[in-house]
């Protein structure tokens, strides 16, 4: 098998191309939009390799990262005309999967009476830095959705997917007892 070729060089010039082949300026709507999920998909990548996250979540984490690379694909997909799409691999199912493993982490947690500080142990600080990267790509999907048409069902995942996060750091932190650190509005 003959190796591949890492440079091209096209994109030397500040451009790429989508998929289709349309060449666009790599700051583009449409760039940004994908590549905040890519870096989504990367930290969470980080997530899952944490020793205290155990397998059932370690799976999670991968049913996650399969579903943002199907989203990355539909969003790295021009649609010039508006027309209605929807993303291959992302369904009303894979929501109600991510509602489900919300409510479950939510049912073992202890009631939430304060913000909740980013930090605590390291697989929780690194969920929340997964959280607001989550919460930057939706906020990058929806300056697309400006533009044009955007499958709801990708806004519903992220937006989920942004309260799974949350629910997780705060049991990363319940696991390995570390005390949540809660905001301290007299500091």
């Amino acid at each position: 098998m003959k190796k591949s070729i890492i440079f091209t060089c096209t994109g030397d010039n500040g451009t790429t191309s989508l998929v289709g082949g349309q060449r666009v300026k790599k700051n583009s709507v449409r760039i940004e939009s994908y590549g905040s999920i890519d870096e989504l998909n990367s930290q969470l990548g980080l997530l899952a390799t944490q020793p205290d996250v155990d397998s059932e979540w370690r799976n999670e984490l991968n049913f996650v990262q399969n579903k943002l690379f199907n989203i990355g694909a539909y969003l790295a997909t021009d649609n010039p005309n508006g027309d209605t799409t929807s993303a291959r691999g992302l369904s009303a199912i894979d929501i109600t999967r991510l509602e489900q493993a919300i409510d479950k982490i939510d049912s073992s947690l202890p009631p939430l009476r304060n913000f909740v500080l980013p930090g605590g142990c390291q697989s929780a600080a690194i969920a929340h830095v997964c959280r607001t990267s989550c919460r930057q790509a939706e906020r990058r999907i929806i300056d697309l959705a400006e533009t044009t048409y955007v499958d709801p069902e990708v806004m519903k995942f992220i937006n989920r997917l942004s309260d799974f996060l949350f629910v997780f750091a705060r049991l990363c932190n319940i696991n390995n007892n570390i005390a949540e650190i809660f905001w301290n509005k007299d500091c």
